[in-house]
């Protein structure tokens, strides 16, 4: 699978994103979109694929600069062997170095203990794998997650524990709010 140095990793639930990641009108960049399937079939899995929408912004040079995969929902185990499927497809015609996985998450339910009472919204972010600049700029623009931050988001804690497992450079940033609409000036600055 032909992708950029930088990949927004998305699952169906997290479809407001794909939406509002497009380029500006006025932008030159060029996008191309496109769907996956993939075959799940060395898991023993003949009736389904791994499947789901490729968005890539493109320069004038035909150069993917950024690429956005949108994954179908997918119950576990068929999730796994889906999120794996599509991975190690992205890294197995990757040339050296792997591209940089980023992973925007709202879908998150936790608790906020001892946050300051100014403190309406927060952006955190989790580097995962071999640090990039990529995920070096990131980590500037978020706050680390508190001790106690537990995902409660099954796709997002599958691509967490592959990504460790196969040291994929990953930055997970993760809002923590009420509404998504808090959260879109900070988003727009990191993208």
């Amino acid at each position: 699978m032909k992708v950029a140095p930088q990949i927004v990793f998305l699952f169906n639930d997290e479809h407001p994103f794909f939406d509002a990641l497009r380029p500006n009108p006025n932008s030159s960049l060029s996008t191309l979109e496109d769907v996956f399937h993939l075959s799940l079939e060395r898991y023993g899995i003949r009736d389904r694929k791994a499947s789901g929408t490729l968005l890539h912004f493109v320069d004038d040079n035909g150069v993917y600069q950024m690429s956005i995969v949108l994954m179908q929902n997918y119950e576990p185990p068929i999730l796994a062997c889906a999120v794996n499927e599509v991975l190690a497809s992205i890294t197995g015609e990757q040339a050296s170095p792997l591209p940089t996985f980023l992973v925007p998450s709202l879908n998150l339910k936790w608790e906020i203990k001892n946050s300051a009472p100014d403190h309406k919204y927060a952006l955190y972010g989790l580097q995962i794998g071999p640090e990039t600049e990529t995920t070096q700029a990131l980590a500037t623009k978020t706050e680390k997650p508190p001790s106690f931050f537990q995902i409660h988001h099954e796709p997002l804690a599958i691509f967490i524990q592959l990504a460790r497992v196969l040291k994929l450079p990953t930055f997970v940033i993760i809002g923590q709010s009420g509404t998504g609409e808090e959260l879109e000036p900070q988003y727009s600055d990191i993208f």
